[in-house]
């Protein structure tokens, strides 16, 4: 029966015509959305994944990976958290301390819960559902972060077997988190160990999108030895863009036990379809996959074949990755076959210093990058002459802080900063040279100090 609306709820009919007409909930706005197979950060800006996986869990103590990770180019990090179920809990407050390293280092966050890996086939893994009780165990931490964190709920949630429910348990793991108030993007990963080749995933995610109130979700698929041709990544990633389903290749990597993946292929179609990629992983890996390893021992310095690859090769990290704009702007890194690592490029790049040598060595004082508030610096220290079994390097700056420093140890008083070298990189031949990294503040250009140089 029609009847005569009043005044007042005509006005809110016309305020709510006007909200839905953007095609996105409202609550939407507060973080990341997903609209036609692709994602859209907080801003309304396209935002494509460009990292790596990061195994906080087990190595709690490497906090300085965040900021090497952003250094070498990348704005997500993929950060392995734990339940408790196999691995010690990663708990509230731990969390929320890694979500404040990803934004201070202007990375996203995709936090997944790595307990879940190959149920049904690993001993001790645990079912999606019980992944779902520990992000509502430490929800605080995630309320009001949903323009920085993606929740992926369980990595490789099934193995090869059992896996036939795994889209009904998919289903009902975003329902539940949905019902608890969760409003962050999620993020699902496929069975038979994230690689998906019964194509579960594939065939049901339409499915498994539907059931989301928000319709928010990612998938992720891992590339291993199953897609070890062009054929198979090119179809698979596809049939993806093809129905409009949001896919990004949540791990791979440029070698494996079950496989040698074709790790050109997934970096240039990804990049040629605007599909994100995070590569596994930082550092840390055993089993017999320490192959895996993109940094030797957690420096950023020391590039390995796997991490030369993914950051400074073809269709890699450094040449194509663009920081997420709800951090002040969309910036591009300058492509480089450099394994320093580097920062988006400064706006100008003072020239680098070289004092006279003093005993026995130089030193070299070189800005790396620049941006609003901080900069990276390099000092690269040469010996003379003779060869020298040590070195220190000394300089004054006008103003400033240190606060991140690889390949040296550093020390400061007042505005006198001291660095001496570590156990690997001090004896040095006739001629040689290392180098040195940090990370400071500073108020607009940063000044290039000389720097002295003193062997032992």
């Amino acid at each position: 029966m029609r009847k005569r609306l009043s005044v007042a709820a005509v006005a809110l009919l016309t305020v709510l015509a006007a909200v839905f007409a953007f095609g996105q909930p409202a609550h939407a706005a507060a973080g990341f959305t997903v609209a036609n197979g692709k994602l859209y950060d907080a801003n309304g800006n396209e935002f494509v994944m460009r990292g790596v996986n990061h195994a906080h869990t087990w190595y709690p103590q490497q906090t300085s990976s965040f900021a090497n990770i952003k250094a070498l180019g990348a704005n997500t990090v993929r950060v392995v958290l734990a339940s408790g179920d196999r691995w010690a809990k990663n708990d509230t407050a731990d969390v929320a301390n890694v979500i404040s390293l990803c934004k201070a280092n202007k990375l996203i966050c995709v936090l997944e819960v790595h307990d879940t890996t190959g149920y049904g086939e690993q001993s001790g893994a645990i079912t999606l559902d019980r992944a779902v009780d520990y992000w509502l165990s430490i929800s605080s931490a995630l309320a009001g972060q949903e323009k920085y964190v993606i929740v992926n709920i369980g990595n490789e949630p099934y193995g090869n077997r059992g896996y036939g429910t795994w889209a009904t348990d998919s289903a009902n793991a975003i329902k539940r988190l949905r019902a608890a108030g969760l409003a962050h993007t999620i993020m699902i990963d496929a069975p038979n160990w994230g690689q998906d080749w019964s194509f579960t995933m594939r065939d049901n995610a339409a499915s498994v999108f539907a059931a989301d109130p928000q319709k928010n979700t990612v998938f992720s698929v891992h590339m291993y030895g199953v897609f070890d041709t062009a054929a198979e990544i090119s179809d698979y990633l596809g049939r993806f863009r093809t129905a409009k389903l949001p896919i990004v290749v949540g791990e791979f990597g440029f070698d494996h036990s079950d496989g040698n993946p074709d790790e050109d292929t997934i970096l240039s179609y990804t990049q040629a379809n605007g599909i994100g990629y995070l590569g596994w992983s930082w550092s840390g890996n055993s089993g017999g996959v320490e192959y895996l390893d993109m940094v030797t021992n957690f420096n950023p310095a020391a590039l390995t074949t796997w991490g030369q690859r993914i950051f400074n090769g073809a269709n890699g990290i450094k040449a194509t990755s663009k920081e997420a704009s709800v951090y002040g702007g969309i910036v591009t890194p300058t492509p480089s076959t450099t394994v320093t690592p580097t920062l988006p490029p400064p706006t100008t790049t003072p020239p680098p210093t070289t004092p006279p040598a003093t005993g026995g060595c130089t030193a070299t004082y070189t800005i790396v990058g620049q941006w609003q508030g901080g900069f990276q610096g390099e000092v690269r220290v040469t010996a003379g002459s003779a060869a020298i079994n040590g070195w220190t390097a000394k300089w004054t700056y006008p103003g400033g802080q240190i606060s991140q420093v690889w390949n040296a140890t550093v020390t400061s008083s007042g505005s006198s900063v001291t660095a001496t070298n570590v156990s690997y990189n001090g004896r040095l031949g006739t001629g040689a040279s290392t180098s040195f990294g940090f990370i400071g503040s500073s108020t607009g250009t940063p000044t290039v100090p000389a720097v002295t140089c003193t062997a032992s």
